[in-house]
């Protein structure tokens, strides 16, 4: 599907004309979205706009491109990510942006985009043309990575609580998923990051100059987020060393346990077996009680090694209190951008 939005000479928007219309009303710029083109509307890529095979091959790559900036003649090629709130996978949104034209390519549907076409309608910050909008597709898809990034958040406390007194296995499973979801993530802010750079400090936008101050204020959130990453990555570390740790104070508790009982028997055992042996000369044999002497002995010793290790503190069960961390919320700096 391919929807357009043409601002004319005199700042009036003009709707879903179709492409090979556009040029015929000579207009300050206009946007074309392409979502989920079929083989007939990819063909506008090239047929209408001449853009640059490679980059079209990269648009219709079913493997995501990582994000980047490719110049040409008479336009760029911005290849951006993203998120999805689901499962966390990125998804690609492609832009070719000139003078007088902004065209976005995606092949799945992005809330973000969606978002800012409704909002054409109503802000004439839509109105100074293709650049500034490109901005506010960036800065878009860059404030929508925070939510996700306080889930995550939200998903290490848990797992340092353990509120629901889970198994270690379980609780493992999950930080290895958190672990999963912050390396993929990583896979998208990073090259976003160093895309803003070059954005910012390339000799070949020197007319962005204008709008560099926003652009800067997206790098900013970009560093943020990267330092969040690395922050939540460090604290999923320390979550699952600790985890690893407690696991193996736990066998070597239940190790411990097990062998200070068969300590507890092995003079029982001595004993029990000193009296099972089928010598006719054991007076104690033949002692009225005999028996009862013997398994009082017995209970004897026990009862000894047992107080014995007590004391020691070999049977110390109790835990101490874990020490809580919490992480540092950086929803105060951040206080996400109700757009």
């Amino acid at each position: 599907m391919i929807k357009t939005c043409v601002v004319t000479k005199d700042d009036q928007m003009i709707y879903d004309v179709p492409l090979k219309d556009i040029k015929e009303m000579e207009p300050k710029w206009y946007w074309a979205d392409f979502c989920n083109a079929n083989e007939k509307e990819v063909r506008f890529l090239s047929d209408h706009f001449h853009f640059h095979p490679l980059a079209i091959e990269d648009c219709l790559d079913s493997l995501n491109q990582r994000p980047k900036l490719d110049f040409y003649d008479d336009y760029q090629f911005i290849v951006l990510h993203a998120l999805s709130v689901e499962h966390l996978h990125p998804v690609e949104v492609d832009l070719f942006i000139g003078e007088d034209f902004l065209v976005t390519f995606h092949n799945q549907k992005v809330s973000q985009l969606d978002l800012l076409w409704e909002r054409t309608k109503t802000y004439e910050y839509f109105q100074k043309g293709p650049f500034f909008l490109m901005h506010a597709i960036i800065d878009k898809l860059v404030d929508d990575y925070f939510p996700l990034m306080y889930k995550l958040e939200g998903e290490l406390n848990s797992l340092e609580d353990n509120a629901d007194d889970e198994s270690i296995s379980e609780l493992m499973e999950r930080v290895f998923d958190v672990r999963a979801d912050l390396s993929g993530i990583r896979r998208s802010i990073l090259p976003m990051r160093d895309l803003l750079y070059r954005i910012i400090h390339s000799d070949r936008l020197n007319y962005l100059k204008e709008q560099q101050l926003y652009f800067n204020d997206v790098h900013d959130h970009l560093l943020k987020l990267v330092e969040m990453l690395e922050l939540y990555r460090d604290f999923s570390s320390d979550i699952r060393d600790s985890y690893l740790s407690m696991n193996s104070n736990t066998m070597n508790t239940i190790m411990m346990t097990l062998t200070v009982i068969t300590t507890i028997f092995m003079p029982l055992t001595f004993v029990a077996g000193v009296y099972g042996m089928n010598f006719k000369n054991m007076p104690e044999l033949d002692w009225k009680y005999g028996y009862f002497a013997v398994i009082g002995f017995m209970t004897v010793i026990a009862l000894l090694m047992l107080l014995y290790f007590l004391k020691k503190g070999w049977l110390h069960f109790g835990r101490k209190p874990r020490r809580r961390r919490r992480l540092q919320s950086t929803r105060a700096f951040m206080d996400y951008k109700q757009r």
